[in-house]
């Protein structure tokens, strides 16, 4: 699905007797015009790739949050490493006289010699690099076959049990409320890829086309990262969607009008993700993160709902 926008910039009037929400497109919420209950909030809601970092802090500082995950996780990750393990200890020469071979006949292509990157010396042989992250990549997938399950329900737990320590009930989350006078335009349309390929066989493309990135350091993770932004981000808030009832156009409207907090968030996301074998833990803390950023987003619904209802009432 792609998204696009019709006609002129939506330039965003909401509110024109109070200028103070609004600017150039965005709504701003300036700190000397909000309540007290929504400062706090509104800086946070200014640096969206923040909210990734809180939920790996309250994950690792949070009992109630991290003895639920390990109870349910505990089992499959020893199972998962034990194999993992195994796999590496046998396979990792022939991995790493594979890699030298790739190397040796493609350097133009990769860039990569035995000590350098792109002619720039490096702390560390490149063949051992390039073998490590690939065992990685690889004990992260025996580690997620094992949790396939677990992982999901912890995922759950962790999201619900954000919400209870919020102290809000389920009337906290209220329908939703359009934030722009003259929201974008948007149409829904399936690209030619979508159509021609399922969601199997396109994962199975793009890990083929990163392959070659994942040779630098870092690089492939970062480039992953940056493609799978937004369809991370829309699958971390798909429970706030939900708990709101939004429809698809209302989602994909209001991450439209959010791309780049969208955009920025999920990177950061799904950056940590990519990281072998411990970007397994990264998964359930970007719940956390969501959860806690789904609060603030409410909260600023909450605001525009009450100034809008103040509008109506002073214009009957």
């Amino acid at each position: 699905m792609s998204v696009t926008t019709d006609g002129p910039e939506a330039q965003n009037e909401l509110f024109k007797s109070d200028k103070s929400l609004v600017e150039k497109n965005s709504i701003i919420l300036r700190d000397a015009d909000l309540p007290e209950r929504l400062k706090r909030a509104s800086y946070r809601l200014q640096y969206p790739p923040s909210y990734a970092l809180v939920g790996v802090y309250r994950l690792c500082t949070d009992k109630n949050l991290y003895i639920p995950v390990w109870q349910k996780c505990q089992h499959g990750t020893v199972r998962g490493a034990a194999v993992g393990l195994v796999w590496a200890f046998f396979t990792f020469g022939i991995q790493k006289k594979f890699i030298e071979v790739f190397l040796a006949n493609s350097p133009k292509v990769t860039g990569l010699t035995t000590d350098t990157v792109f002619g720039y010396p490096v702390p560390f042989n490149v063949h051992t690099y390039a073998v490590a992250l690939l065992i990685g990549q690889q004990m992260t997938y025996i580690l997620r076959f094992f949790l396939s399950r677990n992982i999901r329900i912890a995922r759950d737990r962790a999201w619900n049990q954000t919400v209870i320590s919020r102290g809000k009930g389920e009337d906290f989350w209220q329908p939703y409320v359009e934030e722009w006078d003259l929201p974008p335009k948007v149409t829904h349309t399936t690209a030619w890829y979508e159509k021609a390929f399922n969601g199997w066989l396109l994962f199975m493309l793009r890990k083929a086309l990163l392959l070659p990135f994942n040779f630098y350091p870092l690089i492939g993770i970062v480039i992953s990262a940056w493609f799978k932004g937004m369809t991370t981000a829309r699958i971390l808030h798909r429970r706030y969607f939900e708990a709101k009832k939004m429809t698809s156009t209302e989602i994909t409207v209001f991450m439209e009008e959010h791309k780049w907090d969208y955009r920025t968030f999920g990177f950061a996301a799904a950056l940590l993700e990519g990281l072998p074998i411990i970007g397994l833990v990264f998964t359930i803390s970007n719940r956390i993160g969501a959860a806690m950023w789904a609060f603030d987003l409410e909260k600023r619904q909450h605001y525009v709902a009450e100034k809008k209802q103040a509008l109506m009432a002073v214009k009957d």
